[in-house]
């Protein structure tokens, strides 16, 4: 990521001094926010946060100049109750999410001047939460600030099932991002099938919400409830993140530009 005269677009690289003149009120801040969360047995705890750092940093390094981007220190923790049942899951509670959102938005505000917030999440279970919490840091703090899904920004079409938490996609991503934290020998082979009734009824009806679990047999097997990992490759990772980069410009001209977007 490099920016006017060569430097670095990463926020806490800068001096303070040279954040005074660098870092405008125009300016816009990139936080990626994820979770540390099991992901299956062939992929990292910190997938979603390596997702959300990584198409971050493709993010300015295509766009940062023209709409003078900055990367913040990615945030690794967010709320992953389904996912508690394995070994090494980190979850915070609603409230101590918000809270946390809150004041590092807050801060980097109070801080830097940007007037503007781009929340980068890698983790589905942050999603309802920011929902809100965007309405919120706007009325309170005054800024604009939108939230992008990597995940949903890529629109190739994965298979049968919806892609929900370690299937193709995220294992294709992860292969094309950081390969060497992917371990596909890892994967079971002649897993029991889902039930995709379940997967609807308790994860993607939008008519009602449930709790649910990713070791319930009839969402997946061994936490991931998705397609075949084991298809993914670091080229269709690769196709998701062109993708997901394309799909994430309107939302930076309407960022940027809000009274000559449909969306104000």
């Amino acid at each position: 990521m490099t920016g006017p005269g060569g430097g670095h677009r990463q926020l806490d690289r800068l001096t303070a001094a040279a954040l005074t003149t660098r870092v405008q009120a125009s300016s816009v801040l990139c936080l990626p926010v994820g979770s540390t969360e099991q992901h299956g047995p062939h992929l990292p705890l910190a997938t979603d946060t390596l997702i959300a750092q990584a198409f971050t940093h493709h993010l300015i390094t295509a766009h940062g100049d023209t709409h003078d981007l900055w990367q913040l220190p990615a945030l690794p923790y967010g709320i992953a109750p389904e996912h508690a049942w394995a070994p090494g899951t980190l979850t915070l509670t609603t409230a101590e999410y918000a809270t946390l959102l809150h004041t590092l938005a807050a801060q980097y505000v109070r801080a830097t001047g940007a007037r503007r917030l781009i929340l980068v999440n890698g983790h589905g279970g942050n999603r309802g939460v920011l929902e809100a919490l965007v309405h919120e840091l706007h009325q309170r703090l005054g800024i604009r600030v939108c939230v992008l899904h990597p995940l949903a920004l890529a629109r190739t079409p994965a298979g049968d099932r919806p892609e929900i938490h370690a299937g193709l996609h995220e294992t294709a991503l992860l292969l094309h991002l950081a390969p060497d934290t992917v371990h596909l020998d890892q994967l079971t082979t002649n897993a029991p099938q889902p039930d995709p009734a379940a997967i609807h009824h308790l994860v993607t009806d939008r008519a009602a919400t449930w709790p649910w679990t990713s070791n319930d047999p009839r969402l997946g097997t061994d936490g991931i409830i998705g397609n075949d990992p084991a298809a993914a490759t670091a080229t269709l990772g690769a196709r998701l993140l062109r993708q997901a980069l394309a799909a994430a410009r309107p939302a930076l001209d309407t960022l940027i530009h809000p009274r000559s977007s449909p969306c104000r």
